[in-house]
């Protein structure tokens, strides 16, 4: 029985949509990395994308909002920041999501980075050669126009192929 009270949870995190880009779900993001059946209820392990996300508290409100909606409570939610949160974490669905709602979806972390080799990030600064395609048209002529986007996990760019403004989900 308890399997199936933490599918049912897992389906209905999966349609929790994240506040600042509300074509993905939390899930799709890899926020949600655990969901626990303990005596006095579920418990739902987010990490968040960064230790200062704005949204956090907000993603651990509808969270707990739509478990308790479909009547799988009691449940609490439990912040793990070790080990941090990575761009790599978001599914396939989700990058495909995020370029349908006009946002480029971040690369890969390198061999290097995804084997926990300590690397620089790049907040404001392209790595020489690396490209970043429009969401619209698939050009990688593009330019950042700033480091910062309208959440500070996402770059603003334009396409130079259409003209057409657009954000880049930052790999981290």
């Amino acid at each position: 029985m308890a399997a199936s009270r933490i599918d049912a949870a897992w389906e209905v995190l999966h349609s929790v949509p994240d506040p600042e880009v509300p074509a993905v779900s939390v899930c799709d993001l890899g926020i949600v990395r655990d969901v626990i059946e303990h005596d006095d209820g579920l418990e739902v392990v987010l990490t968040p994308t960064y230790s200062g996300c704005p949204a956090t508290e907000a993603i651990e409100h509808d969270v707990l909002a739509a478990i308790e909606r479909a009547g799988l409570g009691p449940a609490r939610a439990t912040l793990r920041r070790a080990p941090a949160w990575t761009s790599d974490w978001i599914s396939d669905e989700g990058r495909a999501k995020l370029k349908a709602y006009g946002i480029a979806p971040p690369a890969h972390l390198t061999p290097e980075q995804a084997a926990g080799t300590a690397v620089p990030i790049r907040l404001f600064g392209r790595l020489a050669g690396e490209r970043i395609a429009c969401p619209r048209c698939a050009s990688e002529r593009t330019e950042r126009l700033s480091a910062f986007g309208s959440t500070a996990c996402k770059a603003l760019y334009r396409c130079l192929a259409c003209r057409e403004p657009f954000e880049h989900f930052k790999p981290i």
